[in-house]
């Protein structure tokens, strides 16, 4: 059973002057073996948010469409955007409850949720136990954080702009890429500001093997 739950990847937020950036790689894993070379782990949730996923690739699934959901009756409801941190609060509501309730898997997925609101930009973790932490410079998630960390730690900067960010993730991404055996095959980079949500960039990366 562990060989099945070990889902490597590696997720990066970044948050800028005029935005939010969001990065992540393309391989999803079953202990060693790559079972997906083209996994989506970027989501839109609502106009100005979208979250990324390190985990059990069923849970974030689930949880993606339910917060999407639950996001849209939040708008109707109020007749106006949900702020980031109601979104953050109830995806970790979620996963709070989710990682408690007895079964034969665990829950085990984290999210890195990147949004707009009129109070600014905003950038917050929620962990695999529920936990919410909100970053004003930058978080990452997954097996390869630990590389992807020096690079943002030695790089950022307040001002930045969503560009030089872009940059930035690209990099952490990258150092992650040649070192965690998890992370790999592609880097998908998207932007949230005050214009929504926007896929900038997506990379495959040619392994030399036919796919």
């Amino acid at each position: 059973m562990e060989d099945k739950i070990k889902h490597g990847t590696t997720t990066v937020g970044i948050v800028c002057k005029d935005g939010v950036v969001l990065a992540a790689d393309k391989r999803a894993s079953m202990g060693h073996m790559v079972s997906n070379k083209k996994e989506n782990k970027i989501h839109q949730v609502a106009n100005y948010m979208a979250i990324t996923t390190a985990g059990l690739v069923s849970d974030a699934q689930l949880f993606t469409r339910i917060i999407k959901a639950q996001l849209s009756l939040l708008k109707i409801r109020k007749n106006k955007e949900p702020t980031v941190k109601e979104a953050a609060n109830m995806l970790a509501s979620m996963s709070y409850a989710s990682i408690r309730r007895p079964s034969m898997v665990p829950s085990i997925v984290g999210f890195l949720l990147g949004g707009y609101d009129k109070t600014g930009y905003h950038l917050y973790e929620i962990g695999v136990d529920g936990s919410v932490s909100e970053a004003d410079d930058f978080k990452t998630d997954g097996s390869g954080g630990s590389f992807a960390l020096g690079v943002l730690e030695n790089n950022y900067t307040k001002d930045m702009t969503i560009e030089d960010g872009i940059k930035l993730a690209k990099d952490a991404l990258n150092v992650s890429l040649q070192r965690d055996v998890y992370t790999g095959n592609g880097v998908d980079i998207f932007t949230v500001n005050e214009e929504g949500v926007k896929k900038v960039q997506s990379h495959k990366i040619n392994t030399g093997l036919k796919n």
